[in-house]
């Protein structure tokens, strides 16, 4: 016996014996439920002196019809296994009473394994009845138990072939190694490949190249190194495999290198390699490499192949190279919707939304075949540009087209309803997901919390866990956000401390920051301050930025003046630190120093960001900025604006804030009547009659002024008002802002 046979044999100890002393010999395996006593003769006729084995198989038999005419699934599959394990077969009468049952109860999936576990056993009959059998029929037959996952089979029929002296083929050896596929198989792989190198059939490219890749699925790469290497010549099939497994393990330059060293080695190149290495230039955003690939593929010719083109222009939007990613695209001879779908969220991806929806407006009206991907990108962008009329379009479209169920664009609808201030058909959209993942639950608590509603995101979290769903890092960012808008100080310093001792899921920087935000809303600047000094991380800009905001809100130039150093040290570029400074420094009287920050912006030449809110009317975006005049409507607009000043003005103390950093005192008064957020909602009242909601996003967080103009405009034209900030939603209505004032 060969030494893979001895070594094979050892392996099957705690299963049943295999008999081959003949060809025709069948597997005399015992049962295991009882033993058979040594005075019944093995040979005897008499039906009243059946072996055990064969009663007990007629027993067994009748149970298993049993459990099927009561349409116990569950148990019928358990007992199977069972019978297996005793090596007793089923019959074809309970069969009949198997595939009855599945039909009954509408399982086809159990009913498709029984039938091919009724044509294997047929298989096993059949080759086992025959007298001469070619390579073809082992060959057919270890197919079947490798592709039923039947690995103790296929290892006892490579013995079976080794005991009469057939040295199996490459073919045949490949497709048993291609049986071992994950890591738990991998102890039992490298025990086959041990033996296979002392039989001395290793040394073949079909054997090697199927080592390699069962080292790869898994997990084990540096094995699969080995044995590529070891390779007389490598192939691209295994060198691809290895790329493969490179990229999907993040060892993206490794990949690099493998590319390299194919062509220096002359192994040949096809797309899929250029599609693989690709992605790694992509992942480690390396643009002059990724350059060098993409002329390579030029000079093969395979720049036009989809499976080129596609991640080629995906790798240059991560490069943030836009005018190359659309020439890659228009380079793909035969562009298919993974195609499209790449070059609409690459430009999704790079805040490209109104070229992303353009896009797909024309492949619409195209009758572009259009995937799951693309819908989801394209709620990314209504979410972003807040197009609510254009997104209940998609979402209706992605129902007629039965894409909704496969969407994990069921959570980005979700988002796209809440960030275009329609909270409650965001709630309606959770509402008919079958069975949220972790990812909708997420997206319906953060949608709550961005719309300041606390109290229902922590009844939606203590649901999902109710659920038996698992919260992940940004549960926990929108569960913080909760509290940090509704001044939930304590609740959110018991989500920060269990989240690793009791979800297991560890804080990071972003939750920390949440927790300095929730303490200096609060007014607790010095705990926040502790708390920036004893993270387990360095401090970022936002950790500092979150605690100036709190001491301007709370009027502390002490701590302010600690938090602004920091903040200009690792930024100083950032205008909105120098507005608050000079704010601050003026409010107290500080003048001379208020003067310090304004002539220092002067000096660095900075300009704060252009506030901007916008209102769409009639499927239309019109835009606004401070003391805007190039609407067409401006006159009206003005107009509207003077008749609600004469109810809503405030006589309060001029400060400069973030809307007009740069005004002059003189100027602050009336420019506070032209503030874009008025104008828009100037506009909206002007446009959308009845009572329709007036909804007004905005691109910087809302300044004081204008949040008391909104309530008090509410007041006086008993029209609800929502505006959505950089920070949040604010539902205006009779007077009253769900954010209480706290935002």
């Amino acid at each position: 016996m060969s030494s893979i046979t001895c070594w094979c044999s050892g392996l099957m100890s705690n299963s049943s014996t295999v008999v081959v002393a003949n060809d025709k010999s069948k597997d005399p395996r015992p049962a295991s439920f009882v033993q058979i006593p040594s005075w019944i003769s093995l040979k005897c006729n008499n039906s009243s002196l059946r072996t055990p084995k064969v009663q007990q198989g007629q027993v067994e038999n009748l149970h298993l019809i049993s459990l099927a005419k009561q349409g116990m699934l569950q148990e019928v599959h358990d007992f199977v296994r069972s019978m297996d394990a005793a090596g007793i077969s089923i019959n074809p009468r309970s069969y009949e009473y198997l595939f009855k049952m599945c039909g009954t109860l509408n399982a086809s999936s159990d009913g498709k394994l029984f039938h091919n576990r009724l044509q294997r056993t047929a298989a096993e009959r059949f080759f086992d009845e025959m007298i001469h059998r070619d390579m073809s029929s082992w060959h057919t037959l270890m197919s079947a138990y490798v592709e039923e996952g039947l690995i103790d089979e296929a290892i006892r029929l490579l013995l079976r072939m080794l005991d009469f002296g057939i040295m199996p083929p490459a073919s045949i050896i490949s497709t048993l190694i291609g049986s071992f596929t994950y890591p738990s198989s991998l102890g039992l792989g490298k025990q086959i490949h041990s033996q296979l190198i002392k039989i001395g059939v290793i040394a073949n490219d079909l054997i090697e190249t199927s080592i390699s890749n069962m080292y790869i699925k898994c997990g084990w790469l540096d094995g699969a190194e080995v044995a590529t290497n070891k390779m007389a010549r490598k192939n691209a099939v295994a060198c691809t495999g290895l790329m493969l497994g490179y990229t999907q393990a993040a060892r993206n330059k490794d990949a690099v290198l493998l590319f390299a060293k194919m062509i220096s080695e002359d192994v040949e190149l096809d797309e899929f390699v250029f599609s693989i290495v690709l992605k790694a230039c992509a992942a480690l955003g390396d643009l002059n490499m990724g350059r060098q690939i993409h002329s390579y593929s030029v000079k093969l010719g395979l720049e036009s192949e989809v499976s080129v083109g596609t991640p080629l222009l995906d790798f240059y939007f991560k490069c943030a190279r836009f005018e190359a990613a659309y020439q890659a695209f228009e380079s793909i001879r035969e562009p298919n919707d993974f195609s499209w779908s790449a070059l609409i969220t690459g430009y999704c991806q790079n805040g490209k939304f109104d070229k992303a929806l353009e896009i797909f407006r024309t492949l619409r009206s195209k009758g572009v075949l259009l995937n799951s991907f693309m819908y989801t990108s394209i709620f990314q962008a209504c979410s972003s540009v807040s197009d609510l009329i254009f997104g209940s379009q998609v979402h209706a479209d992605a129902i007629k087209k039965g894409l909704v169920a496969c969407l994990s664009g069921e959570s980005a609808m979700i988002t796209m309803y809440s960030k275009c201030g329609k909270i409650d058909y965001a709630h309606q959209t959770f509402l008919a997901i079958d069975k949220p993942d972790n990812i909708a639950w997420t997206a319906i608590i953060c949608a709550h919390a961005y719309h300041g509603r606390a109290s229902e995101a922590l009844r939606l979290f203590n649901k999902m866990q109710e659920s038996g769903v698992r919260p992940n890092a940004i549960t926990f960012i929108g569960l913080l956000t909760s509290c940090s808008h509704s001044g939930l100080v304590r609740q959110g310093k018991k989500f920060l401390d269990s989240m690793s001792d009791k979800y297991n899921v560890d804080p990071t920087i972003d939750h920390y920051n949440c927790m300095i935000d929730i303490y200096s809303r609060a007014g607790l600047l010095q705990e926040a301050l502790e708390m920036i000094k004893s993270l387990p991380f360095e401090p970022d800009v936002l950790s500092w930025k979150s605690l100036l905001g709190g001491c301007w809100s709370h009027r502390n130039l002490k701590i302010a003046m600690i938090a602004a150093e920091r903040v200009l040290q690792l930024d100083p570029l950032d205008t909105a630190t120098y507005v608050i400074m000079f704010n601050l420094n003026a409010l107290l009287g500080k003048w001379d120093e208020a003067a310090k920050f304004r002539k220092m912006m002067a000096e660095m030449n900075l300009r704060k960001e252009v506030s901007c809110s916008w209102i769409i009317v009639k499927h239309k975006v019109h835009r606004f900025v401070v003391g805007d005049r190039h609407h067409p409507q401006t006159e009206e607009i003005y107009s509207k604006l003077k008749q609600l000043d004469f109810a809503v003005k405030k006589g309060e103390e001029c400060l400069l804030n973030e809307e007009d950093a740069l005004c002059d005192f003189s100027e602050r008064k009336e420019q506070l009547l032209d503030h874009s957020e008025r104008l828009a909602i100037a506009y909206g009242l002007i446009c959308i009659k009845g009572d329709t909601p007036i909804m007004v996003f905005k691109n910087t967080r809302s300044c004081r002024d204008c949040h008391e103009f909104a309530k008090r405009v509410s007041m006086v034209t008993d029209r609800e008002l929502i505006v959505r900030d950089a920070n949040r939603f604010h539902h205006i209505k009779a007077g009253e802002c769900s954010c209480h004032d706290y935002w």
